[in-house]
C-alpha cells in the first residue's frame, strides 16, 4: 500500500513549515496539573488485557486528579488510522502516526496511555527514539497465545486460524517479544487486574511521574 510511505516521506520533507514555539510551555502545564507528562506503552497479543489494563489505571490515575488519555488500537483505526491495512508496512505507518500524536500529548502535560499490539520491536524502538528518553515506559501484558485464544474475546483468533484473517499477531504475523520493557506484567491469570493497576501506578511514583 503506497500510501503509508508517502505519508512517511512527505512529513519529513515538506520545507514550508516552521514550527512555532509556545508561550504556554509543557512544563508549566505539568506544573499546573501537578505531575509529569509520560506515555504508558501497553504491548501484547491480542486478548492479553492491554485495553483493560490500560483504562483501569487511567481510571485509577483519574481518581487522584491526572490529565490522562487512553489511545486504544481499535479506535484509532476507526478515525486517524481508517485508511491502513494490517500489512506489516501498514501496521508500522500506525505506530508512526500513533506516536506522534503522543508527543503532542506530552507537550500538552498530559499521561497519554497507549494499547496496542505493535507487534515489531523494531516500531516500538522507533516509537521510544521520538518520544525520548524518560518519556516513554513500555509496558508488556504477558500471556501465552493459548490463554489470548481462549479469551478470544472479538472471535478473531478463531476467524485467524480458520484463514479469514491474514496476518493476525501470533498466528500468521509474528510478536517480537519485548527483551527491554520497562514493565512486565503477568496479565495471564498470575496477577490480579488491580495488583496490575497498583504496580502500574508504583512506578509511576518511583519514578518521579506522581507524587507519593
Amino acid at each position: 500500500m503506497l500510501m503509508s510511505s508517502q505519508h512517511n516521506n512527505n512529513h519529513k520533507e515538506n520545507n514550508n513549515c516552521v514550527r512555532h514555539h509556545a508561550s504556554v510551555s509543557r512544563n508549566r502545564r505539568e506544573k499546573l496539573n501537578n505531575h509529569k507528562s509520560v506515555n504508558l506503552w501497553f504491548t501484547g497479543l491480542s486478548g492479553s488485557g492491554k485495553s483493560t489494563l490500560a483504562h483501569a489505571v487511567e481510571e485509577e490515575l483519574h481518581k487522584r486528579g491526572c490529565r490522562t488519555y487512553v489511545f486504544d488500537g481499535d479506535n484509532v483505526r476507526y478515525g486517524l488510522c481508517s485508511d491502513l491495512s494490517f500489512s506489516v508496512e501498514d501496521r508500522s505507518e500506525n505506530i508512526r502516526r500513533i506516536a506522534e500524536m503522543v508527543k503532542l500529548f506530552l507537550d500538552g502535560g498530559i499521561i497519554a496511555l497507549t494499547a496496542f499490539i505493535s507487534p515489531l520491536a523494531n516500531d516500538r524502538k522507533k516509537v521510544r527514539d521520538l518520544l525520548g528518553e524518560g518519556n516513554y515506559l513500555e509496558i508488556y501484558c504477558r500471556c501465552p497465545l493459548e490463554v489470548c485464544e481462549e479469551r478470544d474475546v472479538k472471535g478473531l483468533y478463531k476467524k485467524a486460524r480458520a484463514g479469514e484473517i491474514k496476518n493476525y499477531t501470533g498466528i500468521s504475523s509474528p510478536y517480537d517479544e519485548p527483551i527491554d520493557a520497562d514493565l512486565v506484567l503477568d496479565t495471564g491469570g498470575g496477577q490480579s487486574l488491580e495488583e496490575c493497576v497498583e504496580i502500574v501506578v508504583q512506578m509511576l511514583e518511583e519514578k518521579g511521574v506522581l507524587t507519593k
